[in-house]
């Protein structure tokens, strides 16, 4: 078979058709590039193309409520800042890190309404004209596979905004709110991308950050899920596919409990099948392989173990591409612990074992 696209090898890949290759499709904490460079990755060149990974591109509207953001203190350990989304953090510099949340500004459903009114005010900048004047004829010229982020649900609301007890709690005692922010966030993101698509850009699929396990469990029931955010992945998912666009969701933690359901929305892609919380890429393929493909399941905490790593990807790779349907990643992204030579040899045996 002749050598592909990533734009075709990540289309036959969400038809679960065979391609040249499985796709590489991964993201690197910026302190693993830079340990990269001073270990011999050539200056000149970006990482992906020496591995010889896929470059999906991701064009993400900015829906936030627009807060200032503002450095509040820097010292040698950190940087404090407040944020768009109305939160205090503080982000360590010695270390690539989520940031810690001190706290969130917009935490009941009084200050929600000042978000919402924002939220809904549209500015020309909160999309990147200027990115995509730039870049767009190169990134279809070169074949790439273009997908628009499409910002809401749990994840935006618990990390980015209302702090994760809050929204947990009106959950059960104030699901209107919830609610509510679920259908603003969401109409904010779609409006914006639907700016986009009108402007004659031709987009892929869209993909969408949500995490909503931690290790072992989801954050909510499989009910909670079904009443409170299924219904605005759906709408997600439906306003997609009526434009021809692939659909791709990240969901960190374990999810394996909402998954049907989540698959009753019709989405197409899941990521990053977390190992470490308890996700099971062998489980998963048996349970779901004839209605999602897959993105992801390799272990990132073994990365820098040569002889654990060759053989979690010895089992992994061959088994999740058969048939189709998977695109070789970390398990959530590639950690500094990874040297160049770790990287090297990782690479290497992913284009061989992902070969068809």
């Amino acid at each position: 078979m002749k050598p592909m696209t990533t734009r075709e090898r990540m289309i036959r890949t969400y038809q679960k058709r065979e391609v040249d290759r499985v796709p590489m499709v991964d993201s690197a904490w910026a302190g693993t590039v830079r340990r990269w460079y001073a270990e011999g990755l050539p200056a000149s060149v970006d990482w992906e193309d020496y591995f010889g990974y896929d470059k999906v591109v991701r064009i993400k509207p900015d829906n936030s409520p627009r807060f200032e953001n503002k450095i509040l203190e820097t010292t040698d350990r950190y940087v404090l800042r407040t944020t768009s989304w109305g939160q205090t953090h503080r982000q360590f510099n010695a270390l690539d890190s989520t940031p810690e949340t001190l706290s969130s500004y917009y935490d009941s459903p009084e200050k929600w309404e000042e978000a919402k009114a924002r939220m809904l005010t549209d500015y020309e900048d909160r999309i990147p004209w200027d990115t995509l004047a730039e870049n767009y004829p190169k990134w279809r010229a070169e074949g790439r596979f273009l997908q628009l982020v499409v910002w809401f649900g749990f994840d935006v609301t618990h990390s980015h905004m209302v702090g994760t007890e809050n929204v947990l709690i009106g959950m059960y005692d104030d699901p209107d709110w919830i609610k509510d922010m679920f259908e603003t966030y969401l109409s904010t993101s779609l409006r914006l991308c639907q700016k986009i698509l009108d402007a004659g850009y031709e987009f892929d699929g869209i993909f969408w950050y949500d995490d909503m396990g931690y290790k072992g469990a989801p954050f909510f029931s499989s009910e909670l899920y079904r009443s409170l955010l299924m219904p605005y992945h759906k709408r997600a998912v439906d306003w997609a596919h009526e434009r021809g666009l692939f659909t791709e969701l990240h969901s960190c933690g374990y999810i394996e409990p909402l998954l049907p359901d989540i698959v009753s929305t019709g989405v197409e892609m899941l990521n990053p099948l977390e190992i470490k919380a308890g996700m099971d890429p062998a489980r998963l393929k048996k349970l779901y392989g004839d209605k999602l493909a897959f993105h992801g399941g390799i272990n990132a905490q073994i990365w820098d173990k040569p002889d654990l790593v060759r053989a979690e990807m010895e089992r992994i790779i061959p088994m999740m591409k058969e048939g189709g349907g998977y695109v070789f990643a970390s398990d959530h992204s590639i950690p500094n612990s990874v040297s160049f030579e770790d990287m090297k040899r990782i690479s290497e045996l992913a284009h061989r074992l992902g070969t068809y």
